[in-house]
């Protein structure tokens, strides 16, 4: 096929991963009439979903929108709430009132005046995340992202989503086959095929024998059959700076159906890992992310009870779910003519809700810069090996930046996440610049940055670091400005917190009337 046109391109694995994937492809290449593009997905009938991964980023709304799916649809069948950033609990020294926020609204007035020197020197005793934006107050007393009026995929706030995420592969199923021409074959490969070339050339399947296609993508979580299994891609283990590799889950209703629903991810740092805490709709999820090198399970569960009785559970307990993992990504995501996204291309842990994004990423990029024939796939998978390289290296910056500043002295756990034989050379070479300047478009140059200047400077000045910036001003600074944006952000909070409902309130109207289209 060497210069012949790609006709039809194979997904192995479904859930969120192999879904979403499907979706963003079909629907920029084989939905339309006349399409000569193909997509199938084949998924096993005995391999489960995992289930978990419920938090999302802002992204998730223009990949919803690309795919062509109704978000009334959406919350309504998917048990979706509003996500408006993450509120970080016990991360820097475990007192009491030892909480920060990271909102997914990027300061205010952002790239106009060096707010973060200007907070430093007139208002060091402000949250920074408070001072230069209104999203912190928004989460603080459950307020929704926008108005009932509001249209779909629109935003007053910029927002996410929290969503069950069995329930999401599934509804992106139905839309991918209803609307997007998506074949769906369920079956069991039985084996893996290859072209005198090395390419895959067919997945051979139980009922439905030899399913041949022009290029495959590898969804089938960690074990990778395709790229990890057939090609021998091996894993790169980030264990080493990122300790977490197991995790305690459940869910649990609220002890009074009307009770608020966070606006927020909740993330409570414990003694030898962190607690997620999601609010969905009907139910809690809940998790508690641990080392098994400094923690035992039983340990975990006990902690992960403890906290539940803290924030006032009443009923009774379920046993968890335990999930493992390990924390790496592969050599390469692209070698010959697969691709793998989602866990069979890596995985590195919750914090932060990066799993659903890369796989939104990775899924657009390839959709984008789909090759017209073979002869242009090596092209094409060069570049998205460096691109995606580079991001998943990011990612683990991004990570690790939260234990890195953390002052928690209480287990070895957090004193060895500080050593420095665990903090990449590249984040403490920006650790070291960010002692004189706050980070900046020109430390994480990249158009499409998972986690951007903005958000390390939430996470930095929300954990104490102290950037010096001496007695120098520079022109840009522009600290009357600075404080104009301050003020700004104060007027917009009492404006926002005036007129918008609740996250309950609008996911109630949502239920009842949906939102307008477009």
């Amino acid at each position: 096929m060497s210069a012949q046109e790609l006709q039809h391109i194979v997904i192995v694995g479904g859930g969120s991963a192999g879904w979403l994937t499907a979706g963003v492809i079909a629907a920029e290449h084989a939905a339309h009439a006349g399409a000569r593009l193909h997509v199938t997905l084949l998924e096993s009938p005995d391999v489960a979903p995992i289930g978990v991964g419920e938090g999302t980023w802002p992204s998730m709304r223009d990949t919803l929108a690309r795919i062509g799916v109704s978000e009334t649809d959406f919350v309504r069948h998917c048990d979706a709430s509003f996500k408006q950033g993450s509120r970080f609990n016990a991360w820097v020294d475990g007192s009491e009132d030892d909480h920060y926020f990271h909102p997914f609204v990027v300061p205010h007035g952002y790239g106009e005046a060096n707010l973060a020197a200007r907070w430093r020197h007139m208002r060091p005793e402000a949250a920074f995340a408070d001072l230069v934006s209104f999203q912190p107050q928004l989460c603080l007393h459950g307020r929704a992202p926008k108005q009932a009026g509001t249209p779909e995929f629109a935003a007053v706030s910029n927002y996410g989503y929290h969503l069950d995420a069995g329930k999401f592969g599934s509804f992106l199923r139905r839309h991918c086959t209803d609307k997007l021409r998506v074949r769906h074959i369920t079956d069991h490969v039985t084996a893996v095929t290859s072209r005198p070339n090395g390419d895959i050339g067919a997945l051979l399947t139980r009922r439905h024998g030899a399913i041949e296609a022009d290029l495959f993508i590898d969804c089938t979580g960690s074990q990778s059959l395709l790229l990890g299994q057939h090609f021998g891609i091996p894993l790169l283990p980030q264990q080493h700076i990122l300790f977490n590799d197991s995790a305690m889950a459940l869910q649990l209703p609220y002890s009074d159906e009307r009770a608020p629903i966070a606006s927020q991810t909740l993330s409570t740092a414990q003694a030898h890992g962190w607690i997620w805490d999601i609010g969905l709709p009907t139910r809690r999820g809940i998790g508690y992310v641990y080392s098994s090198a400094h923690s035992s399970d039983e340990q975990a569960v006990n902690a992960l009870y403890g906290y539940l009785r803290r924030t006032g559970s009443q009923h009774e307990l379920p046993t968890p779910r335990k999930l493992s993992f390990q924390p790496g990504y592969r050599e390469k995501f692209w070698h010959r003519n697969c691709v793998a996204i989602g866990q069979a291309a890596g995985f590195l842990e919750p914090l932060e809700a990066s799993a659903l994004a890369m796989v939104e990423l990775s899924a657009a990029t390839l959709a984008d810069a789909m090759p017209a024939n073979r002869a242009a796939m090596d092209i094409a998978a060069q570049r998205f090996n460096d691109a995606f390289r580079y991001r998943w290296e990011r990612v683990i910056d991004f990570l690790k930046l939260h234990y890195v500043l953390s002052k928690r002295d209480d287990t070895g756990y957090w004193r060895e996440n500080r050593e420095a034989s665990s903090i990449p050379a590249r984040l403490q070479e920006l650790l070291r610049l960010w002692r004189h300047q706050p980070p900046s478009r020109y430390d994480l140059h990249r158009i499409e940055e998972v986690f951007p200047a903005a958000s390390y400077q939430y996470v930095l000045y929300g954990m104490g670091f102290e950037t010096d910036y001496g007695d120098g001003r520079r022109r840009s600074d522009r600290p009357d400005l600075a404080d104009a944006y301050f003020a700004e952000a104060q007027s917009l909070t009492r404006k926002m917190l005036a007129g918008l409902p609740t996250n309950r309130e609008l996911l109630a109207h949502i239920q009842r009337h949906g939102l307008a289209r477009r």
